[in-house]
This record gives structure tokens, C-alpha cells and sequence, in this order.
């Protein structure tokens, strides 16, 4: 992951701003990230990781501030239409800390449905694709089960799996693990890995320091709504030059 071959910005963020009432949880974040590169944000909770990701595909509206994702570009401050942001989300897969999944539906049904609603493909198309996806994340024998018949750690594969189906530029996941043992935790982050081989495109928002250090490429740390320390992931982990993130960083190897 981590050559020196040029690649281009996939994800563009500039000047990002969001509120809540008298309260700042996004105060300007600049941000790019590049074809095939995994981004770690880490933070102490309430720094606006979450919201950052949730501002990237407009699950939550910007106050201000651009974003560029493959092309598609949009300005906060101009009122985007409903078009232009759900073509933005199309390019973004994104998997949660819940698994969101529909518990009267089959694990297949669950991954096909947006693939027939979406990209418009047939009943046929939208099973062989999902099933590619269930042997990719090692569930294929999982099909026809209901998501209550599976463990935390396989029912956030298949999200995984079902965020792929739409074939996303970048994959963004919001503490993934954090509602999981550390058993299937292990899971879903062996699928992640598996991902960045694999050249696709993630901004993680983790708790797992483990997975910042040695699977992305850069790490984030972001405290009050500000980014307070970027770069190489193994630079930032092992030597972070501000005291804010000394401290957290501190923090979290003492628990």
C-alpha cells in the first residue's frame, strides 16, 4: 500500500463547518484522500469523527464547506438537490456500528435489494453479485439464513458485503468493531484488511489501534472538532508532535 507511485485524490474535503444549536462539532476540516489509500481517524469521543464521516455522504448536512468525491462535487452553502447528493452517497459505501440489516429479510435478500433499487439490476444479476460478496467475506453458506440466525461479527460482514454491492469508490466505516466482542471483531477487521490489500479506498473511523497503526496508510487525529495531528500512520502512532494527541494516545495504550 505504502509505494511511491502517484495517486490521484479521490476524496476531497474543504473547509467543512457543522453545528449543532450554539454547539461546533466540525470547525473547518480540510481533508484529501487518495485513490486506493485507507485513512484512520482517532479521537477522543466527542471530536466529531462520526459526524465527519456522516457529512461526507450527507447523512448529515454541512453548515459549510466542499466536498469532491470522484468527480462529484458539492457546495454546502449552496443547497444541493437531492440528485447530486444521492449520486455522492451511490460512491460511498458505508457501514455503521449497527448493522442496519432487515431482520424479516434473507442475508441474500438483504445484500440484493439495493442493488435492484439503485443500479437497476435483475433479480439474477443482483443474487450472483451478492453471492461473489458472501464468498468474499466468508458467508456464502449464510444466504438463506435470516440475520437473527447470525453471530454480531457475521452480520457485519454482510453489511460489509452489501455496502460493496453498489460498487462504492471508497468505503467509510464508523467504528465498525465498537458493538462487537474483540473475538468477531477480529473478523470484521481481517475483512477490512482484506479490503486495503486490495486497493479499495476506506476512511475509518476506529477505537482499534492496532488496525490505525499497521493497516492504513495515514492516521487522523481529531479532538474538538479540529484535526490536531495528520500524517503517516506509524509516524503519527509512534511519535505525535502536539501534546493534545500525547495524551490521548497516552490514554488509550494505558486501558
Amino acid at each position: 500500500m505504502n509505494d511511491s507511485t502517484p495517486k490521484s485524490s479521490l476524496v476531497h474535503v474543504e473547509k467543512l463547518k457543522k453545528s449543532f444549536g450554539t454547539l461546533t462539532v466540525l470547525d473547518g476540516i480540510d481533508l484529501d484522500v487518495a485513490q486506493g489509500e485507507v485513512l484512520a481517524i482517532i479521537g477522543p469521543s466527542g471530536s466529531g469523527k462520526s459526524t465527519l464521516l456522516r457529512c461526507i455522504n450527507f447523512l448529515e448536512t454541512p453548515d459549510e464547506g466542499r466536498i469532491r468525491l470522484a468527480g462529484v462535487e458539492i457546495d454546502a452553502g449552496r443547497h444541493p438537490g437531492q440528485r447530486q447528493i444521492l449520486e455522492l452517497r451511490r460512491l460511498a459505501g458505508m457501514v455503521f456500528q449497527s448493522f442496519n440489516l432487515f431482520p424479516h429479510m434473507t442475508v441474500l435478500e438483504n445484500i440484493s435489494l439495493a442493488q435492484k433499487r439503485v443500479l437497476t439490476r435483475s433479480q439474477s444479476e443482483a443474487d450472483g453479485r451478492s453471492m461473489e460478496l458472501l464468498e468474499r467475506v466468508g458467508l456464502a453458506a449464510k444466504a438463506k439464513e435470516y440475520p437473527h440466525r447470525c453471530s454480531g461479527g457475521q452480520q457485519q460482514r454482510i453489511a460489509i458485503a452489501r455496502a460493496l454491492a453498489l460498487n462504492p469508490k471508497v468505503m467509510l466505516f464508523d467504528e465498525p468493531t465498537s458493538a462487537l466482542d474483540p473475538e468477531l471483531g477480529l473478523e470484521v477487521l481481517s475483512v477490512m484488511r482484506e479490503l486495503a490489500q486490495d486497493g479499495m479506498t476506506m476512511i475509518v473511523v476506529t477505537h482499534e489501534m492496532h488496525f490505525a497503526e499497521s493497516v492504513s496508510d495515514h492516521v487522523m487525529i481529531m479532538a474538538d472538532g479540529r484535526i490536531i495531528e495528520y500524517g503517516p500512520s506509524a509516524e503519527i502512532m509512534r511519535n505525535p508532535q502536539s501534546a493534545r494527541a500525547q495524551r490521548f494516545l497516552n490514554a488509550v495504550r494505558d486501558r
